[in-house]
């Protein structure tokens, strides 16, 4: 099992990389200040504008709810959005609300401390365009006439995202979802120093989709239209997302590759699906320095990605200060998931909510909101989403219960070290 990994102070090398290597450190600007120094430090403390704040908006919770809760999520299972078959089915979030109902991780059992949002509006087609192009966004509305035809339409070419004629409105509910989470968890974080963490169990997935159309099982970027909607709404200028998603987040890393305010931070399978994410994609243009990709090896798990925290997400979040940490929270790369080749367990899951819970604490007041991405065997995905609440409430894990250690090999861990070596020497970690 991971164990709790320990947040420490930023060292930043006097020299790094290795020759031939490109290496962010070196690039100066006209002041002649490193361009990560440029783009990445900022004062301590974010402004933030409440005009959209929830006391405004009857369909959030009010402020007392929100100050009692410390973990607030919502649920968009998107029942119509359906193929048989198919890895990405209606099946998924349901069987997390049922292992979190079994665990008694609702506020069912759990009264105010957990807290379920139930009524949020819905994205509309400007929330979407503020990520997506609009053509590509009225076309898809065009298309669920030929999905109600259908039955089923493929939206991707060849590849694999379908459509029914439900996946436009549930992509907008998805889309929705996660703002009023964002909203939520904003508003208690002006009343208190320890506002909830949010969770949105959502789907379709959203890590894939390009600024141009769906890929890869998503239709819309939750998570980069969740950033933009903070930005805008709240007058948050810097926000961090940090994907753990098995494969690389290449929609969310192409929507901000010029954007010096929002820092993308992916770990992912080296050589997986789509192919993306390389270590030397560090962003463009203005951008250049706040894209962060670390390919891991197959066979990398608990000891590989605490040594990923430790070492990469850690300090990097430390230096750009964030308002908000957003969480692309893929749970495929489970040992027991069919669709890769890494082997994380039920307890890494724990390890990482748990420390980026408190790595939020520490830089941004606490606000942090977590998105449901990939996760395709029903077990593994439901009893990691549970382990998960858990470390959210600061509970002790179950995941002895679940994980077998018998799955199990070693870890490579040269070739892990020599991927994070190599991250760090680029981004002068």
């Amino acid at each position: 099992m991971l164990m709790a990994l320990t947040v420490r102070p930023l060292y930043v090398p006097q020299s790094g990389g290795s020759s031939g290597t490109r290496n962010i450190c070196r690039k100066k600007n006209q002041n002649g200040m490193g361009l990560w120094r440029k783009h990445l430090v900022k004062p301590n403390g974010a402004s933030i504008c409440c005009s959209f704040g929830t006391e405004k908006d009857p369909l959030l919770p009010c402020t007392q709810q929100l100050t009692d809760a410390r973990l607030i999520y919502c649920v968009s299972a998107a029942l119509g959005h359906n193929k048989e078959s198919h890895p990405e089915c209606s099946a998924r979030v349901p069987a997390i609300v049922t292992a979190l109902d079994k665990n008694e991780l609702t506020p069912k059992f759990r009264g105010s401390e957990i807290l379920e949002l139930v009524n949020f509006k819905n994205a509309t087609i400007e929330d979407i365009a503020n990520v997506h192009e609009k053509a590509y966004v009225l076309g898809l509305e065009k298309a669920m006439d030929e999905a109600s035809d259908s039955g089923l339409i493929f939206i991707e070419g060849s590849g694999p995202t379908y459509a029914t004629s439900t996946t436009f409105q549930d992509s907008l509910i998805a889309a929705g979802a996660g703002m009023a989470l964002v909203d939520s968890v904003i508003a208690a974080s002006i009343n208190s120093k320890d506002p909830p963490t949010g969770f949105a169990l959502i789907r379709p997935p959203g890590h894939h989709a390009v600024p141009k159309g769906p890929m890869g099982f998503c239709v819309f970027g939750n998570v980069a239209i969740a950033a933009r909607h903070a930005q805008r709404a709240y007058g948050l200028k810097r926000v961090f997302i940090i994907d753990f998603d098995v494969h690389h987040g290449n929609g969310t890393n192409d929507a901000f590759s010029e954007d010096p305010d929002i820092f993308f931070l992916s770990t992912h399978q080296d050589g997986s699906y789509p192919g993306t994410g390389k270590i030397s994609d560090i962003g463009k243009g203005k951008g250049e320095g706040t894209t962060l990709n670390l390919p891991l090896p197959g066979g990398s798990g608990d000891i590989a990605m605490r040594t990923a925290f430790e070492e990469i997400i850690v300090p990097c979040v430390q230096r750009f200060k964030p308002d908000l940490i957003l969480v692309s929270a893929g749970y495929d790369a489970h040992v027991l998931d069919p669709l890769a080749n890494l082997q994380f367990t039920t307890g890494t899951y724990y390890s990482l909510a748990k420390d980026i819970k408190r790595l939020a604490k520490e830089v941004c007041g606490g606000r942090c909101v977590f998105f449901l991405e990939g996760g395709y065997n029903l077990e593994s995905l439901s009893s990691s989403v549970a382990d998960s609440f858990r470390a959210l409430l600061g509970e002790e894990s179950l995941a002895s219960e679940f994980d077998n250690p018998a799955y199990l090999y070693d870890e490579p861990m040269r070739k892990v070290r020599d991927a994070i070596e190599r991250a760090k020497s680029i981004h002068c970690l």
